[in-house]
């Protein structure tokens, strides 16, 4: 190879860890798919849980899943590509991050759609997106009580929420018939070894891609083992756009004030992801204006989706752990997974396909990222925290050491 094509191929190979760099499709590619594979079960699975507790029908199923597809997609574009750009502020973060539908509103949506329908879901997030917006253009008068000691704790309970998740989807997922099985745990161990091996002994596109290289290597040993089921991507249609306003919208004020609370406490949240993807991959805090156009650019996102069918969003800690694992901050990477992502929206058949990874297999990429990833970025945090030498060296050293076992002992299986 001569000089000027080994130059070339360094600044590609760089142009994968700036946000603003221009790697070539070839390198972009299983990256993005890496980081949908990471997301699109968990962005999927808490509107087939809500529709379910609605009594939606197949039909209306349908939609709800992709209008979630479809909102994630677009509410990732937002937060990679800001716009209405001024010297103090922005709608988006400019920050290498992926958005999909929550979890952490699932509790409470459940018992909304079980009492009320989905229009109140729909109307109380229009009002959690105005206090997101709040929170969001007073960021830097709430900054000041998150200084790096809190948000290194939160990331820290971010790191250990994702543990729980991890092992109930190694065992195969909570509400599966053969939970537990060992053929799921030892697919998600096959799995686990696969990411770890080439995380630590892989070099280039084999270190970077080792997620997805693990998920296809558990794919592969889930097909051998029967464990896949292609019945819903035989059925599912070819194309389908959204639905504006076809669940309508409806607010109820006590639906609303529940919901309006899970928002301010994501936006705090919110400021542990965009702080850990800083610190993780960029070695650096997330700037004011940073945080206040991530946390706006939330906040109108979930206003607008609430018009779609979309179900409340909020940044994906999976993600936040793949780009501190991998370095990878290009938004060319997380907006070709956000385009994925659109069209597996759009395209039925195509989500459908994506959805039928088994569980197992994701829980054991997730329990990886996990293990590599949050210690690096929960010490950086930490370490940011200016606490007195002798404090530090004691009674500091102790307390981490104290979370960093409890963390190790959260991984156990009773």
């Amino acid at each position: 190879m001569s000089t000027k094509e080994t130059g070339h191929s360094r600044q590609m190979d760089k142009a994968l860890f700036d946000f603003y760099g221009k790697p070539s499709f070839g390198q972009v590619m299983p990256l993005a798919i890496q980081h949908v594979l990471a997301m699109i079960v968990g962005c999927v699975t808490p509107s087939i849980i809500v529709a379910g507790v609605a009594g939606l029908s197949q039909k209306d199923s349908v939609i709800l899943i992709q209008a979630a597809l479809v909102m994630s997609a677009l509410t990732t574009l937002l937060q990679l590509f800001p716009f209405i750009k001024t010297r103090w502020f922005a709608i988006g973060a400019g920050l290498p991050v992926m958005m999909g539908i929550s979890f952490a509103y699932v509790p409470s949506m459940q018992a909304i759609a079980g009492e009320y329908d989905i229009a109140t879901i729909l109307g109380a997030q229009i009002v959690g997106g105005i206090v997101a917006l709040l929170v969001g253009l007073n960021i830097k008068r709430i900054r000041k009580f998150f200084p790096p000691l809190i948000t290194g704790t939160v990331v820290f309970a971010i790191g250990l929420s994702l543990y729980p998740t991890a092992i109930n989807y190694m065992a195969g997922g909570a509400s599966s018939e053969n939970y537990g099985s060992w053929q799921n745990w030892l697919v998600a161990v096959i799995t686990l070894i696969i990411v770890t091996f080439l995380n630590h002994y892989g070099k280039g596109i084999w270190k970077l891609a080792s997620i997805l290289i693990g998920i296809m290597g558990g794919y592969i040993v889930s097909l051998c083992f029967g464990m896949i089921d292609f019945s819903s991507v035989s059925n599912a249609s070819f194309f389908q756009l959204p639905k504006p306003m076809h669940f309508g919208i409806t607010f109820e004020p006590s639906s609303c004030v529940a919901i309006a609370i899970l928002f301010a406490i994501n936006a705090v949240q919110a400021i542990g992801d965009f702080s850990a993807t800083t610190t993780g991959a960029m070695d650096r805090m997330p700037t004011d204006k940073e945080l206040t156009g991530g946390i706006v650019g939330y906040g109108i996102s979930n206003i607008i989706s609430a018009f779609f069918g979309g179900l409340p969003t909020a940044t994906y800690s999976q993600n936040v752990g793949i780009v501190s694992t991998t370095k990878v901050t290009s938004r060319r990477v997380m907006g070709t997974a956000a385009v994925i992502l659109l069209a597996a929206g759009l395209i039925p058949k195509f989500s459908s396909l994506l959805t039928t990874i088994p569980y197992c297999v994701l829980g054991g990429a997730t329990i990886s990222i996990c293990i590599h990833s949050y210690d690096r970025y929960e010490t950086n945090c930490f370490g940011r925290a200016e606490f007195p030498k002798h404090h530090y060296r004691r009674s500091g050293n102790r307390c981490w050491y104290g979370c960093y076992t409890g963390k190790r002992i959260s991984c156990t299986v009773p």
